[in-house]
């Protein structure tokens, strides 16, 4: 596993609780939840490349760990804003509250097959640590509990899937809970451990069920990452994380078991009968209507699950026709925030064999921009764009498919977004296996993307564009007009909903009402350090004088000091700041 490189892109700020010393009788409440999903997503951030570098199965699309880690972080921030909203106040927040929004956060988030069934796994546990008690054990739950936590959620995970397999994270999932049992402990940091001891001695047995990871020689990614959201729950308990076991050596893995699925094709072996797209969406909706959907569902394709309940679900499935399961979501309930990737290695496009194959260019750059504006500024010089939209930034397997699409030898990636930078990584790791030589610059913003575009030339030598186009990029302040959307605690104080926020590098610096104000405030911060020519991108309903005012603002502040100002579309936030 690789060291860390610092905190993840995207994560919550550490707990500000100290982690409790490793004592008899250790208790599940609110701050170990907290610790709980903060060690987890710092783990999975750690663990994503190897997690993503063993999956093979359902799908050899090599995002398992990435999408474990963007379900995880979901949960993550959920949790904090349940403690941000009680920061103000007397009380902390109770159990339930706590485990309450890392199930709902985590249903929201889903990722991914694997990322799917983890939400449900956390909603199981959810139910449990959520029913009501004596007021005397509300505010915390004991080693049994924890254990009855443990097995609701490995038998909802069960049944959430359409066609359990074994060897897979629903075979962990199930160890665990039985480890759990096993403990007969009223200590959860003992009932933890065992569950964690559990899950990974079947992890280890996984290809002795699937006969696709045996072939490959991994376990199951998904079963992975579950052991290691386990192994973060002994440490968020005890303050010690449990022992790691020592590699196995090449070819350790147990043989193929000859009772395994037949129709499991190896990682690299075309499969004909693979579905070419991965739909997911969350779905408003009542139980009688969702049982319907898994059979209309079931019928279109494989991969199959769903989970939720209360009326919000998170679908999931492999499909041909994507649009026939969006469909079938419509007549379901109401469908939203639909994903859709191709899984563009088992399903590329063939050429028709009227015409030859075309020419793959020497180079291209591809960019995550999230507006129509400024795909249209991005594609002017040359760009592949994809379009990330508000709340819901591309899947690895939409950056994987762009890469291809650029057709190129050589593709320079620009995430523009600090929270993308493990997708992105997990992206350029598919389009290197297919052969691609691809070059990810961490691109904070888009208007840092700008700056590299700029001076991209396809003529120079690969490493020497990539580090020029590094260079203009990282020489590019980057700062953004928002609009808060609710209480909550920032670098500048307390700010609340319908606030206009201030950022700079990517932390609010100034908290005001009027937009145009805190815009001359930002510029000037950001000009502070000096500066040379300054990049405006304003969404289509900031009216065209705040971009008078702001350009004569620069003009008479500070001299030499060109503005340059574009239209970025639907992007988000109210305007995007740059400073070359």
């Amino acid at each position: 596993m690789p060291e860390p490189e610092g905190e993840p892109a995207g994560s919550p700020p550490p707990a500000p609780h100290p982690r409790p010393p490793h004592h008899r009788g250790a208790r599940l409440d609110a701050p170990a939840v907290r610790r709980w999903c903060a060690l987890a997503l710092d783990a999975l951030g750690r663990a994503r490349e190897d997690i993503d570098a063993i999956n093979v199965y359902p799908v050899a699309d090599g995002d398992t760990g990435t999408n474990l880690y963007l379900t995880v972080e979901s949960a993550a921030q959920a949790v904090e804003a349940v403690f941000a909203a009680h920061e103000t106040g007397a009380t902390r927040p109770a159990l339930s509250d706590a485990v309450r929004a890392m199930a709902h956060g985590a249903l929201i988030g889903a990722r991914g097959n694997s990322g799917t069934i983890l939400a449900q796994l956390l909603r199981g546990m959810a139910q449990v640590l959520t029913t009501p008690r004596d007021e005397a054990h509300a505010a915390y739950a004991d080693g049994p509990l924890l254990a009855r936590a443990l097995r609701r959620a490995a038998d909802s995970a069960y049944g959430a899937v359409a066609h359990p397999v074994e060897g897979t994270v629903l075979t962990v999932a199930t160890a665990a809970a039985d480890g759990a049992d096993a403990a007969g402990s009223a200590d959860c940091a003992v009932v933890a451990r065992a569950a964690h001891d559990a899950a990974l001695t079947a992890l280890g047995e996984t290809p002795r069920h699937l006969a696709v990871l045996a072939r490959a020689g991994v376990v199951d990614a998904g079963g992975r990452g579950v052991v290691t959201v386990l192994h973060t729950l002994v440490e968020a308990l005890t303050g010690e994380a449990p022992a790691r076991p020592a590699p196995r050596p090449p070819g350790a893995l147990v043989a193929p078991c000859a009772a395994a699925p037949a129709d499991h094709h190896a990682p690299g072996e075309a499969a004909s009968d693979s579905p070419a797209y991965e739909v997911i969406y969350l779905l408003d909706a009542e139980d009688a209507a969702v049982d319907r959907l898994r059979g209309r569902l079931d019928r279109l394709g494989d991969s199959l699950v769903v989970v939720g309940g209360d009326g919000l679900w998170n679908v999931h499935v492999h499909v041909d026709d994507a649009g026939a399961a969006v469909e079938a979501g419509i007549e379901a309930g109401r469908p939203h925030r639909v994903r859709i990737t191709h899984f563009g290695a088992q399903a590329a496009a063939r050429p028709d064999a009227a015409q030859p194959p075309r020419e793959r260019a020497p180079r291209a750059v591809v960019a995550v921009v999230p507006g129509d504006g400024l795909a249209e500024l991005y594609a002017q010089g040359g760009a592949t764009t994809v379009h990330a939209r508000a709340g819901e930034p591309p899947a690895s397997g939409e950056l994987a498919e762009a890469i291809r699409r650029a057709h190129a030898h050589e593709v320079v990636l620009l995430p523009n977004d600090p929270e993308l930078r493990h997708t992105a990584a997990a992206a350029a790791e598919q389009a290197r296996g297919d052969g691609i030589r691809v070059a990810l610059i961490p691109t904070r913003s888009a208007v840092q993307g700008i700056a590299a575009l700029a001076v991209h030339e396809s003529g120079r030598r690969f490493d020497e564009d990539v580090v020029a186009m590094t260079s203009a990029a990282g020489a590019t302040r980057h700062g953004e007009i928002s609009i808060a959307e609710r209480q909550s605690w920032t670098t500048a104080g307390i700010c609340q909903a319908g606030d206009v926020l201030g950022l700079v590098d990517g932390d609010v610096a100034v908290i005001g009402t009027d937009l145009t104000d805190i815009a001359r405030t930002v510029l000037d911060r950001m000009l502070s350090a000096g500066g040379e020519m300054v990049t405006l991108v304003l969404d289509d309903e900031v009216p065209e004088q705040v971009a008078d005012l702001l350009e004569r603002h620069v003009r008479t502040r500070h001299l030499a000091v060109d503005t340059v100002v574009y239209r970025g579309g639907r992007q988000g936030s109210p305007m995007l700041i740059g400073v070359e």
